[in-house]
């Protein structure tokens, strides 16, 4: 038996040993990572790279042949590699070290329980799918423990025949999955106000999150009850202490509306609607009812209070605009944004997010000098319609000061208007349905601020 076989680590050791252009060739490709990495401000990249070259420095010098070997096993090895690892968990759960990569919880849920909304920490996240437990939160009355074996969906009013479902019975029917996102209507409302509010991408756009949803199509219980002359509307109820109520037109409940009963693989959260939601692809968040109880099929909109006194759009002559159901097209620079300060000039890939309500996003653009002129960004694969895509571009940024902006397209040709363009259609201060284009100022010193442009 050959050495190598009976002792594979000390002959990869030798052979290093041995071929003095290869470890030449690690070292070299180690230093150059380092010094990348520092150029574009990635410190812990950085670090890491210069901590293993300096490693390996120090055991050559020393007649040391394996010394990036040695840094990691010898030693120097860092304490989870030299005791046992906890064993397995029931359910697993983020790693301690990610315990600030939190829902924003404004103060006011302290006052009135269970009203208000959390947001999604968009920019300490990476891809286009929200994790179940960052998923953003809006509540009117709390949130409901809903025993599932004693709750019942019904679909009455202008049917064949009324019927209800137990969440085991909507089990039975065939299920479809598909990646959508959900966003409130008041999802960077703040944008709307006279001044910029300085906080982060979260803070100001989390209300807005991308999941796969698995439930069954809707058309197929409104098939199955029977839909009678005259139908138009659907009136979807839930199961909460709000009864929260809204109008749903029957033609997208014919379309691609579904009975959500699971989201990213698991069931459906109780924040997100346990036992089972109503999911209108594209559609503002509060009309996907959650914890659904009731559809009544009738023949016009019912008014309810979340569809008069909330979600309407103010217009300039003091009238209200109803019913303004999709999700116009819309995208945000995530990275960098106001708390991740550059700390030297050098390259930095800026990335965000950009959806549309009405289909697939067909193109983002950036602009690094406050729209003076526009840059295609690349997309990440793959572009699914009506859900998050993210966006990247390199950038170099060269020190001086510098605006950037973002500018989605849809597949309809709908294009993101600019903030002043969407400003003057409304009454000052009207928060919902935001999708104007936002800016980060980028200072001299690096600091990244919400502004205007």
């Amino acid at each position: 038996m050959s050495e190598s076989r009976r002792d594979p680590i000390n002959a990869a050791k030798a052979n290093a040993a041995d071929t003095e252009p290869r470890r030449e060739i690690g070292r070299r490709a180690l230093l150059r990572a380092g010094a990348l990495a520092a150029g574009a401000g990635l410190a812990g990249f950085g670090a890491s790279a210069a901590a293993l070259a300096a490693a390996q420095d120090a055991a050559s010098q020393a007649g040391g042949a394996a010394s990036i070997g040695s840094y990691i096993i010898g030693e120097g090895a860092p304490p989870w590699m030299k005791t046992p690892g906890r064993s397995f968990s029931a359910y697993g759960a983020p790693s301690h070290w990610e315990e600030k990569v939190q829902r924003a919880i404004p103060p006011t849920a302290a006052v009135r329980l269970g009203v208000g909304a959390s947001r999604t920490p968009l920019e300490q996240l990476a891809g286009t799918i929200t994790p179940s437990g960052l998923h953003f939160e809006r509540h009117h009355n709390g949130i409901p423990d809903i025993d599932p074996a004693r709750h019942e969906l019904v679909i009455h009013g202008l049917v064949r025949q009324p019927l209800a479902f137990t969440r085991e019975t909507l089990l039975r029917y065939p299920l479809e999955s598909q990646i959508y996102f959900v966003e409130c209507a008041g999802n960077s409302g703040t944008f709307s106000q006279p001044q910029p509010q300085q906080a982060a991408a979260g803070a100001l756009n989390g209300l807005v999150s991308c999941s796969q949803w698995t439930g069954v199509r809707l058309s197929t219980l409104l098939d199955e009850a029977g839909i009678q002359r005259g139908a138009k509307w659907v009136i979807a109820e839930g199961a909460d202490a709000a009864a929260m109520s809204r109008s749903v037109p029957l033609e997208k409940c014919l379309d691609d509306a579904m009975i959500a009963l699971f989201q990213n693989g698991e069931a459906i959260r109780p924040e997100q609607g346990y036992p089972m939601r109503l999911l209108l692809p594209g559609f503002e968040g509060n009309i996907n009812v959650k914890w659904l109880r009731r559809l009544n099929v009738i023949d016009a909109p019912v008014d309810a209070r979340d569809e008069t006194s909330h979600y309407t759009e103010l217009l300039p002559d003091g009238k209200a605009r109803q019913y303004m159901f999709l999700q116009g097209v819309k995208s945000a620079i995530i990275k960098p944004s106001f708390g991740m300060n550059l700390p030297a000039p050098g390259f930095y890939e800026i990335s965000g997010l950009a959806w549309s309500g009405a289909g697939r996003i067909s193109k983002v653009e950036l602009s690094t000098n406050g729209g003076k002129s526009w840059t295609l960004a690349a997309l990440g694969q793959p572009v699914l319609p009506k859900a998050l895509a993210r966006f990247h571009l390199p950038w170099q940024w060269d020190g001086r000061p510098a605006i950037l902006m973002s500018r989605a397209t849809d597949e309809k040709g709908n294009v993101q208007p600019t903030r002043s363009a969407w400003v003057a259609q409304y009454a000052p201060g009207q928060p919902y349905h935001y999708n104007g284009i936002q800016s980060w100022n980028v200072a001299a010193d690096g600091t990244v601020q919400n502004v205007y442009a």
